[in-house]
């Protein structure tokens, strides 16, 4: 979640802190099955896979359920030893996504910074809010309150300044209430807590940890960074800096994906192939489905990869510079024939080929060589336009390259 080297902030970004909120549906497949069943909230209930493809495992249970100590991935037999009585109910995952939806939208009604977290949790800067919905706990409550009124699931809130500690707060007291973790309080409600309640420490890490004499959150903030750093490397500093309340990490709204570093695509061929024919073949196709992949997220490339595996499992990588950005089919295609015709002796058989891009962007004026053919690199692309709009009317298999082509 928190990467601190890898986030740009402006200047005056930490003149004031942010307002981050962590909204944790309360025992979220139950509470959702209990909507229209609500008898079955004063009984101990349980939502549970279809025995024959889960192995009958309870996936969620109530507040009453928990009473007895049922967890999440028991078995059914064990879950029923510890409470005869329980009721279990089949789970209906269609349902939970529909709720889901109806639960971010009101969450998006108060700011437009919600990360989705899990199908049941969803973090929130409401840091522009305040001026119109009051501070964070404010928004929290209220939050609970419309969710609590107009859908009947209860939320947990965790208020606090960074993304690590809201979520805590979340998980400090449940259910339906709000928990702020300040700049103020931090040190007193969460440095005495197990390492192993720090968000993404683990019963393996806690184990680590306390192996070295790390028992508490406050032991691991306090501890000397030279240290935490040669036993345990980035993931110790991440954790380090997460339990002193450095996760600088921001909430990315719904439907943000990061910009990939590369994209490739592989085939392993159910024969080794020989024929110049099948192998020139076999590269358009993996190189289409690179350069669909690109022109689909509206980037553009600079360097093409190839990974060539012999019969002995034997591999070679290797790429090439381009003159310009592109997301040409054709030219990704190209520039692999090349690289295999230099670099993998003829006749020798292959047994998988992968072509890939790096060196991304999403400006494709770049230009590399001014003296590049703008004109047959305009016509390239059209043609790539041409049969993406084919496709996208009538499916991927109604157009695709040839076995061979000019190189």
């Amino acid at each position: 979640m928190w990467r601190p080297e890898n986030v740009h902030l402006d200047p005056g970004f930490l003149s004031e802190d942010r307002i981050i909120l962590h909204a944790d549906c309360n025992s979220y497949f139950a509470s959702v099955e209990s909507i229209d069943h609500p008898e079955w909230k004063l009984v101990p209930m349980a939502v549970c896979g279809d025995p024959e493809l889960r192995h009958g495992i309870v996936l969620a249970k109530n507040e009453l359920a928990k009473a007895y100590h049922i967890q999440t991935a028991e078995t059914i037999y064990s879950a029923k030893k510890k409470c005869p009585d329980l009721l279990l109910v089949p789970a209906h995952h269609e349902k939970y996504k529909a709720v889901c939806e109806r639960i971010n939208a009101i969450y998006e009604s108060y700011t437009d910074l919600v990360e989705r977290f899990s199908i049941d949790e969803s973090f929130l800067d409401v840091t522009g809010s305040r001026h119109l919905f009051g501070s964070g706990k404010e928004i929290a409550d209220e939050l609970r309150r419309r969710i609590r009124e107009e859908i009947g699931v209860t939320v947990s809130v965790g208020v606090s300044f960074n993304k690590t500690f809201a979520k805590m707060g979340s998980d400090y007291k449940k259910p339906d209430a709000t928990t702020v973790i300040s700049r103020e309080n931090y040190k007193g409600l969460l440095w005495p807590l197990p390492i192993g309640e720090l968000l993404f420490v683990g019963k393996s890490g806690a184990s680590i940890l306390k192996d070295h004499g790390i028992l508490t959150i406050g032991d691991l903030a306090q501890a000397d960074p030279a240290s935490i750093s040669s036993f345990f490397g980035k993931t110790g500093v991440h954790l380090q800096q997460a339990a002193r309340g450095e996760d600088l990490s921001p909430v990315l709204p719904t439907g943000y994906e990061e910009q990939p570093k590369s994209i490739s695509h592989n085939v392993t061929f159910d024969h080794d192939l020989t024929d110049p024919t099948e192998i020139l073949a076999g590269i358009t196709l993996i190189s289409d489905q690179v350069g669909t992949r690109l022109r689909r997220k509206k980037l553009f490339a600079s360097v093409v990869q190839i990974q060539i595996k012999d019969t002995s499992l034997k591999v070679i990588n290797r790429q090439k510079q381009l003159a310009q950005y592109t997301c040409n089919t054709r030219l990704i295609r190209d520039t692999a024939v090349r690289l295999l015709r230099e670099n993998w002796p003829e006749g020798m058989p292959i047994r998988m080929l992968s072509v890939g891009v790096t060196g991304l962007s999403l400006d494709g004026s770049q230009q590399l060589d001014l003296f590049m053919d703008t004109a047959k690199a305009e016509k390239a692309q059209r043609l790539d336009e041409a049969v993406d709009s084919i496709r996208a009317k009538y499916g991927k298999q109604s157009i695709t390259f040839g076995r061979t082509m000019d190189t």
